[in-house]
């Protein structure tokens, strides 16, 4: 056990999850790799959660945090703040929903509690829809809504959430349907739910599930919950904070791919847009982002190092197309390890879009979860130069490859290169 282990150990939280049986300190990046304090290169097909976006140590990032620096850090929203005002004119321009505003948060957690917030109060009603194995975030209101056991340590709440099927495509009730009886099936349960319980808030999704696995409904299923919504007056609340910014390649937002019936009401947002940094934040309709009839504020939401540094990164992702660049760099990952996943009979499904993809993993022979593979691969992946995540809901684990957005195509191949010989390790 390392000193810094044994120390982590001492002061922080049992529940505080680390990678690894034997965890490692990162202390510095550059583009798509990091190093450990060991000396260890890795290439990084994580992102810190999803977190670093364009690149580590990006220059234009660091250069515009270190130049706000000098000027000023922080000084609260009780004043003007040009960054911020900047950075909301960027978002809502690009949000996709009309007469936008834009509230500036800490973390994906707090900007969900403040839609949740919303929502509720513009609707006066406490009843959330959510997804079965969703994520929302760890504050006590989102884990109260969040569908996946595994990251809900309470079942106390100051909500009352129903859960609607849909968010996995290949598992539950439905799963043999075809995509079009699959959509009808999840309108039907809702349109069910709705005839058993007073007039709930919101729905609250995430376009492509991100803790629970990578896993999504097939395209136009939000639309088609949308048009049920709506005549009920219920809000659609996108959690966008892992599907943002063009990590999926085919959209900037992940709810584009349900947009038939129009933008979400609310939109969610965090990780890559700060690069590292903390911001995370709310874009709603502007009578729904006014509706609250008390003062607030935010003491570090909105604080001016941070909006620098995401109005560099937006900025950088913007002119360099690392959408596009996601679109065609993750359509070649998918397909290599799709190739790969045919061979092996633990590798159940290889899904996702751009670079946002899940490999789910199960006991040959088998329809069930296999975790101990899953930690496995972690393990010999890392052991090859190769950080990656994990995760999954129900009887599922999964793993969760979301490098920058500006990974090459040679990256893209060592990486799954020494995937494949993890899989086949444990395979």
């Amino acid at each position: 056990m390392t000193d810094l282990y044994s120390r982590h150990r001492q002061v922080l939280p049992d529940w505080l999850a680390l990678y690894y049986d034997e965890p490692i300190e990162i202390t510095h990046g550059e583009g798509r790799h990091v190093w450990d304090s060991a000396g260890n290169k890795y290439l990084d097909f994580f992102g810190g959660i999803l977190t670093t976006m364009t690149a580590h140590a990006l220059p234009e990032v660091t250069k515009a945090v270190s130049e706000q620096a000098g000027r000023i850090v922080h000084s609260s929203t009780l004043y003007l703040n040009r960054p911020m005002v900047e950075l909301a004119e960027r978002v809502a321009q690009l949000s996709g929903i009309p007469d936008a505003r834009v509230f500036f948060t800490t973390s994906g957690t707090e900007a969900n509690d403040t839609a949740l917030l919303l929502a509720t109060a513009y609707r006066r009603s406490n009843t959330i829809l959510a997804m079965r194995n969703s994520y929302h975030g760890r504050s006590f209101s989102t884990v109260g809504i969040t569908g996946n056991r595994s990251w809900s340590p309470t079942s106390l709440s100051p909500l009352q959430t129903l859960y609607v099927h849909g968010g996995v495509r290949t598992r539950g009730p439905f799963a043999e349907l075809d995509d079009r009886a699959f959509t009808d099936a999840c309108v039907a349960d809702l349109k069910d739910i709705l005839g058993h319980t007073r007039p709930p808030a919101a729905l609250i999704a995430e376009p492509i599930q991100g803790v629970g696995g990578f896993t999504s409904p097939p395209d136009g299923l939000y639309a088609a919950f949308r048009d049920v919504l709506k005549r009920h007056g219920i809000l659609w609340i996108a959690d966008e904070v892992q599907t943002g910014w063009g990590r999926t390649g085919e959209h900037f937002w992940g709810w584009q791919a349900h947009a038939q019936s129009g933008p979400p009401d609310i939109v969610t947002f965090a990780k890559g847009i700060g690069n590292g940094t903390s911001i995370g934040g709310v874009i709603a309709r502007a009578e729904i982002m006014n509706c609250l009839d008390a003062n607030s504020i935010s003491t570090f939401g909105g604080t001016q190092l941070t909006m620098a540094a995401g109005l560099a990164n937006l900025a950088y992702l913007l002119e360099h197309d690392l959408q596009g660049n996601a679109r065609r760099v993750g359509g070649l990952l998918i397909e290599r390890l799709r190739t790969v996943a045919a061979q092996l009979p633990g590798v159940r499904e290889v899904r996702g879009r751009g670079l946002m993809i899940g490999v789910e993993l199960v006991r040959p022979g088998t329809d069930e979860a296999d975790p101990q593979s899953a930690s496995a691969v972690l393990e010999t992946a890392r052991e090859g130069g190769l950080l990656i995540g994990k995760g999954g809901g129900h009887n599922t684990s999964a793993l969760r490859i979301a490098p920058p957005l500006s990974l090459t195509v040679a990256e893209a191949e060592e990486g799954a290169a020494i995937l494949e010989r993890a899989l086949r390790s444990a395979y």
